[in-house]
């Protein structure tokens, strides 16, 4: 067929090549998803803590609200009763002779406290009634108040409301993310929720043996961010249902479990103690025989690993 023109070869080149692209990206080797999927843990280990600290906080917020609003209602309920009482005190001493005009004053009067003054009523009241009208006049004057406590403390519980919800987008991001890689690595697990896990036999006692058995309990459940169980857990949330098992109120998030432990040496461990990554994105229960048991990341299940096959570095251990 003799030889094609240059530009001919080029244009016939070019209707060649795929529409959206001249070449698709190249999938990434084992080792760089495993690099990539190594960094999104890291990430996504701070994120979750964020979540939870939000989280925490909100809970927090909303129940210092609801007591607020309850405070507030039963006050407006007892001012409502006063001024009834008040009314009818009122509606006696006109009956006696007393000023009419005040009556329609002390049914709708803002300030109470003026009505002691203005009334010409308050010398003929009983003890009783002055004690009423001043009862009347203090929790009346407590309503504002309150109802502004309560309405302080919704806008806070909003607030770390918002918070809440912007670290779930971020996580729910990530998690795409780690499974996309996961699934390329043929590494996901998704876990049983109903897994009875394995009994510990190691060497804790006390107190720390009951943790360790309840955290062996949960082996083969799956990570869950936020988890708290019983169908999954994250990191913090296993040590924390772990030890409450074993009576020990342990606070929600990693910062806080960290804060609130006494320091250990890492030469010195002992089963039960807190073993903590760098960065305090990461928390596990140490089990004895340099071995520690923890809820690592998504994608993966509660399960026992060798200190030594850990794969992070570690911040320290704490003590519950």
């Amino acid at each position: 067929m003799g030889r094609i023109p240059l530009a001919t070869g080029l244009a016939i080149g070019l209707l060649l090549i795929p529409m959206g692209g001249a070449l698709a990206d190249p999938k990434p080797t084992v080792s760089q998803a495993k690099a990539k999927l190594k960094k999104l843990n890291d990430k996504a280990d701070k994120v979750v803590d964020r979540y939870n600290t939000a989280t925490e906080k909100y809970k927090t917020a909303k129940g210092r609200y609801a007591k607020l609003n309850e405070s507030y209602r039963r006050k407006l309920a007892t001012v409502a009763d006063l001024r009834e009482q008040v009314v009818s005190m009122a509606v006696d001493s006109y009956k006696m002779g007393g000023d009419f005009a005040a009556l329609p004053t002390m049914i709708t009067i803002d300030e109470p406290g003026d009505m002691l003054y203005s009334m010409s009523l308050t010398r003929q009241l009983s003890q009783e009634r002055a004690d009423r009208l001043a009862a009347f006049d203090r929790e009346n004057r407590g309503l504002k108040t309150e109802r502004d406590g309560a309405q302080d403390a919704l806008g806070d519980a909003d607030k770390e409301r918002d918070a809440v919800n912007k670290d779930r987008k971020e996580i729910l991001g990530l998690i795409a993310e780690q499974k996309k890689l996961l699934d390329r690595l043929g590494a996901y697990r998704a876990g049983n929720p109903n897994s009875t896990g394995l009994k510990y036999t190691g060497p804790a006692s006390g107190n720390a043996a009951s943790a360790l058995s309840f955290a062996y309990a949960q082996i083969g459940k799956p990570y869950v961010f936020g988890g708290t169980g019983p169908g999954g857990y994250d990191c913090s949330g296993l040590t924390q249902a772990a030890w409450r098992a074993a009576g020990v109120e342990l606070p929600r998030t990693t910062w806080q479990q960290w804060a609130s432990g006494r320091p250990v040496d890492m030469n010195a461990l002992e089963p039960g103690d807190l073993l903590f990554a760098q960065g305090l994105g990461h928390v596990g229960i140490y089990a004895g025989n340099g071995q520690m048991v923890h809820a690592p990341q998504t994608g993966d299940v509660v399960k026992v690993v060798p200190l030594s096959a850990y794969g992070r570095s570690f911040a320290g251990a704490r003590r519950p």
